[in-house]
């Protein structure tokens, strides 16, 4: 991939400081538009699936999709105190225990982002159970002090979104990137990078037209809509996916920074398509190029979706320390490797590959 270190860490920067929960898009779009401006067209729809098709589309080949989700998990707003201070529901799956005490970004009801904190109670206020239990009700607080307080001088409203307030930073001297949102936008990064490097050629053998689809942590709900609408051959999807290198023992670990991608053969979704992950993994090995493999027992990806639809699909999880919480950790090369893989299997791809 041609596109250098810094411009891969500014993209990436970008698109982690981008506050777009599930349903709620709307920053990662403005980004993928402008990225995209001057080699592809650009389609939003109503889910805010951003469909991104290259101007050197010929329309006698067939399709291959790159896919990557743009949501982040993230919460919205159920209700308002009369003490100022909110219940909330999640928007995806959050960690449990890591919520307490994170600071995080409130939309209000015209469309601005103030700070907040997602408040517990003091150890000191336990009740019995609490201690019993270990925890205590969690609440969303922006500093108001009254129901009224909180519509007319904070602008809160019900139905309004946050994330996590985390800002990327990179570690240059060992290349290591802290941030929030790397599921998905480490997959973002590297399909963005990757699909605008095939734009510029028309000897490929397939079409590839990209999808920055939404509303995954929410079920998989945005990559269906854009699917049906692209009809692909193929589809290569670009994940953030839990790394397991920090916890599992070592003869077990299928999942570690800095070795390349992850592809698998199963999760709680999807069994996938045998040789077209076999063909995958030999393009990588057959240019030299890193990846890892992983039997999942939980998990699912927008994979789930493009194969019950009967579109031969695999799945390239850059290793991403503590996805789902307000803070995570990836190595950019995990990313570039990514990017690179899906680059040969465009390069070279063939019908053999999904066919039986």
């Amino acid at each position: 991939m041609h596109a250098d270190d810094a411009e891969l860490i500014d993209l990436l920067a970008r698109l982690s400081n981008a506050k777009a929960p599930s349903g709620f898009e709307d920053e990662v779009v403005d980004i993928v538009r402008a990225f995209c401006a001057d080699w592809a067209n650009v389609e939003v729809n109503s889910l805010l699936d951003v469909i991104i098709t290259p101007h050197t589309v010929d329309a006698d080949k067939p399709t291959l999709l790159f896919d990557a989700h743009g949501d982040e998990v993230g919460g919205m707003v159920q209700a308002i105190h009369a003490g100022g201070t909110m219940n909330f529901v999640e928007l995806g799956h959050i960690a449990p225990g890591t919520l307490a005490g994170q600071d995080v970004f409130v939309r209000t009801g015209a469309s601005a982002w103030i700070r907040g904190v997602v408040g517990v109670k003091p150890p000191h206020f336990w009740t019995a159970t609490e201690r019993a239990d270990g925890k205590a009700p969690l609440t969303l607080d922006v500093g108001a002090t009254s129901k009224q307080d909180a519509l007319e001088r904070f602008g809160v409203r019900i139905g309004e979104p946050f994330v996590a307030a985390t800002t990327f930073s990179y570690d240059e001297q060992r290349d290591i990137a802290i941030g929030k949102a790397f599921d998905c936008r480490a997959g973002v990064c590297a399909l963005l990078l990757a699909l605008r490097e095939l734009a510029q050629r028309d000897d490929l053998p397939v079409n590839v037209i990209g999808c920055i689809s939404a509303q995954e942590e929410m079920g998989e709900r945005g990559i269906g809509a854009a699917v049906r609408a692209i009809e692909p051959a193929a589809a290569f999807v670009f994940e953030g996916c839990p790394a397991d290198d920090t916890f599992t023992p070592a003869d077990e670990i299928q999942t570690a920074l800095r070795k390349g991608p992850m592809f698998r053969y199963f999760d709680r979704c999807m069994i996938t398509h045998p040789r077209f992950q076999r063909y995958v993994l030999r393009v990588a090995q057959s240019r030299g190029l890193p990846a890892q493999t992983s039997v999942r027992t939980g998990g699912g990806t927008n994979g789930g979706v493009i194969h019950q639809l009967d579109i031969p699909c695999v799945v390239a999880g850059v290793p991403c320390r503590y996805i789902h919480a307000g803070a995570s950790i990836c190595a950019p090369q995990d990313i570039r490797a990514a990017a690179d893989i899906a680059i040969a299997v465009a390069e070279d791809f063939s019908p053999s590959a999904i066919s039986y």
